[in-house]
């Protein structure tokens, strides 16, 4: 007991300096004794409310440590409301962290020691990345804002309530699965519009290739495809657009992997390869000087439209999918899944990944995901044609060859073929 308390100790006095080190740091050309709160202060703070949590168990008295709580933030938050008042300074963040320290610190000596100090170093992150923040929420537009709340309302109030559980005649339609697959999808998608936020197009068609890859692929073939039209069909275009066809391949292999991890093994040599060959195709088309950045014109994943479709595309595609699996044999569903797969490959492998083993075999299930990549490759092909001009959409659909040639010959040996 003596030592578990001693260790709760060393936690919470520990926390108080982690937080304190980031609050000192920020004010350390300041004369000392100008500092309301520091190194030290912030470990007496720590220790203070470790103090506090283990006297109040011994009593068992909880009212003891709110006592301390209320009089420590009373006491800290007069301090610096006087300091604030010199620096005419309006932030409030020193006594909350100082607040959190204290209950941090409480918290350290009833054993939850992990948890305790995993929100210590939260809190000293949280602090030491308020320039970052501070930048990030300039940079924020006000749809950027929406679309995070949009996400929170589908999660967190839409997903709940959503019935778990089949509602058509042949098992395909689960109205909970549905929409939490569209989230998911449409979050990995809003991650890589904010990953193009941060870093910006200026990097260079690599890295805008790359990151648009992660939105669209389709839509970043589509938008170099126009440039090739105006400025000619350089190198560096088809190499970007080579490199969104690896992201997007990429992509599938991680929904897989998160949604049915027992397919894994049967598509992610052939995926992989085909990756491969995407990846250095592209490469060598942008060995060269890289010219002016591209400009993927991904939307906001989060708009309302594209999620509706979205949703109501993987419905129907499900729906069809299960009842063709009922009727016409589990065979089917890769016909399915390569013509829906034309426009949206992540369609084809949600409502694939949703039957597999539940109704289709695993093999038939994983042969339908890499006919879908393939036919969304082909997908990419047409619309390079409409976009740009041929050498453009000739030199992709080369590459596409190659990639399709790679993971046949793959998935012949090792695969599901």
């Amino acid at each position: 007991m003596t030592s578990d308390l001693l260790t709760g100790l060393a936690v919470s006095l520990a926390i108080g300096l982690v937080v304190g080190l980031e609050r000192g740091w920020r004010l350390r050309d300041e004369p000392d004794g100008s500092r309301v709160a520091g190194l030290r202060t912030f470990g007496l703070a720590g220790l203070l409310g470790g103090a506090a949590g283990a006297l109040a168990m011994a009593l068992d008295e909880p009212l003891i440590f709110a006592a301390v709580l209320v009089a420590f933030a009373a006491i800290f938050a007069w301090y610096q409301s006087r300091d604030s008042e010199l620096r005419h300074s309006y932030s409030v963040t020193s006594v909350i962290a100082a607040i959190a320290v204290v209950v941090l610190g409480g918290l350290a000596v009833t054993g939850a020691w992990t948890a305790a100090g995993a929100g210590g170093v939260a809190v000293a992150c949280l602090l030491a990345s308020r320039d970052v923040l501070h930048a990030l929420l300039r940079r924020l537009t006000w749809p950027e804002v929406r679309s995070a709340l949009l996400l929170l309302v589908m999660s967190v109030i839409v997903l709940p309530m959503l019935p778990d559980r089949t509602i058509d005649p042949w098992g395909g339609v689960n109205p909970s699965q549905i929409w939490l697959f569209t989230v998911l999808t449409a979050a990995i998608s809003f991650a890589g519009y904010v990953a193009i936020r941060i870093v910006g197009p200026a990097r260079g068609t690599l890295v805008a290739s790359f990151l648009g890859g992660l939105v669209s692929s389709t839509a970043v073939t589509a938008a170099l495809g126009r440039r090739a039209r105006v400025e000619g069909a350089a190198p560096q275009l088809i190499g970007g657009a080579a490199v969104a066809a690896m992201v997007s391949v990429l992509r599938v292999v991680v929904l897989v992997l998160l949604l049915a991890p027992a397919l894994v093994p049967l598509i992610v040599l052939p995926a992989l390869l085909g990756a491969v060959v995407f990846g250095v195709a592209g490469f060598l088309f942008l060995r060269g000087p890289v010219g002016p950045e591209a400009q993927p014109a991904a939307g906001n994943p989060f708009d309302i439209a594209p999620l509706a479709i979205f949703a109501g595309a993987f419905t129907i595609v499900s729906l069809i999918s299960a009842a063709a699996s009922t009727y016409l044999g589990p065979s089917s569903v890769i016909a399915t899944s390569g013509v829906s797969a034309i426009l949206d490959v992540d369609v084809a492998t949600l409502s694939v990944a949703r039957l597999a083993g539940d109704g289709v075999p695993l093999t038939t299930a994983a042969q339908a995901i890499l006919v879908a990549l393939a036919a969304n490759g082909v997908g990419r092909v047409i619309v390079a044609m409409v976009a740009g001009p041929p050498r453009y959409w000739q030199s992709l659909a080369g590459v596409l060859a190659a990639a399709i040639l790679t993971g046949t010959v793959a998935a012949t040996i090792v695969g599901p073929f």
